[in-house]
């Protein structure tokens, strides 16, 4: 049985829809620096939180690199 802390799955081949909804997942939950350290901008977890996490997993899967990911390579 899945917990909540499981990550989303990375569907294959990721969809231009998926891709779209990667980007605005990894623009959203970026790390934001706190006293208790890095939490997500969104929802104020540590960070990575889910969604970043998915949002990279899926970029990676449409084939960037974590360079590429990184620096905002999907413009």
């Amino acid at each position: 049985m899945p917990t909540l802390l499981d990550d989303f799955p990375v569907l294959t081949p990721v969809t231009d829809e998926d891709f779209a909804i990667a980007v605005q997942a990894v623009r959203t939950h970026a790390p934001e620096s706190w006293p208790q350290g890095e939490l997500c901008r969104s929802e104020r977890v540590p960070y990575p939180c889910r969604l970043a996490r998915w949002g990279r997993a899926t970029l990676e899967a449409a084939g960037l690199s974590a360079a590429q990911v990184e620096q905002g390579g999907w413009a």
